[in-house]
């Protein structure tokens, strides 16, 4: 067993808390919760609590998963890992077991069994019931064929061209939103995808931790944003917002900067991210 993996062995014996105090307390970069508490806008008896495994001390599932993924993500684990260990601790998921699994058949893979003496009996038959009714059948094409006919006289002439007259509008509704004039160097970009569409914009200022809920309270899109930073929202008037450093965020509506929709070092929740909401706060001078 190499170096390596003598280091990796008993971290899968270890719990989430027990990882991330492990990754705060070792090797060369030990580090204070106080520090860290301050650096990601969480509280100090948070960070410990996710340490100790004493959930209880934060409100929420919601909130215990952002901030063990802020804190993992900070102390260089990889945050996907912890957050599995964290589910199963809180009993989200399931530990899966060999007894627990069934089987599973491949349909794909199935002979396919074809009946021919069924399908030669059918064939058969059909061919003896048009023999029998020959007249009906010969009846109805020629009624068909005299429709169709018909239907050319009648309808063949020929037609206008037709002149979309709302092709304008829909160029016009499919126009780019405005990118905002950042008052900070970029650091780096998420949910670009929204870029086109998105007229609500926020760069961080200073840290923060952000995250964005749909109207049914799903989480769209929780992180700690660092100075730089940029979030595309969707194109939604349902969703909310919540602010661990409310004051630390530019809020970008049609490419115009909104006030600052809180003091500095203040956590705000159920913001409307509605873009005519946002904009009765008024833009920055």
């Amino acid at each position: 067993m190499n170096e390596q993996q003598e280091m990796i062995a008993p971290m899968l014996d270890m719990t989430a808390g027990e990882m991330l105090k492990n990754a705060r307390t070792t090797g060369r970069r030990k580090r204070e919760i106080s520090t860290i508490a301050k650096l990601l806008c969480i509280k100090e008896e948070f960070l410990t609590a996710l340490e100790e495994g004493n959930y209880r001390v934060i409100p929420e599932d919601v909130y215990i998963l952002g901030f063990a993924r802020s804190y993992a993500v900070e102390l260089g684990l990889d945050p996907d890992e912890v957050i599995l260990k964290l589910k199963k601790e809180l009993g989200i998921i399931k530990e899966e077991s060999e007894e627990d699994e069934e089987p599973v058949v491949d349909a794909q893979k199935q002979p396919i069994k074809i009946d021919k003496e069924a399908i030669f009996k059918w064939f058969k038959t059909s061919i003896n019931y048009v023999k029998k009714h020959w007249i009906w059948f010969a009846s109805g094409f020629a009624a068909l064929i005299f429709v169709i006919i018909l239907s050319l006289l009648i309808f063949g002439g020929k037609s206008e061209p037709v002149v979309d007259t709302n092709a304008t509008e829909t160029v016009e509704v499919v126009a780019t939103v405005k990118e905002p004039d950042f008052r900070y160097p970029i650091h780096e970009k998420f949910d670009t995808k929204n870029r086109k569409e998105s007229r609500v914009v926020l760069q961080a200022e200073k840290e923060s931790w952000v995250k964005i809920e749909d109207a049914r309270g799903n989480s769209v899109f929780s992180r700690v944003l660092i100075p730089g930073d940029v979030y595309y929202l969707p194109a939604s008037d349902k969703l909310k917002a919540t602010f661990g450093n409310v004051g630390a965020i530019d809020v970008w509506v049609d490419g115009q900067l909104l006030k600052k929709l809180g003091p500095a070092n203040t956590r705000k929740t159920g913001i409307s991210m509605a873009p005519d909401a946002l904009k009765s706060v008024g833009f920055a001078d």
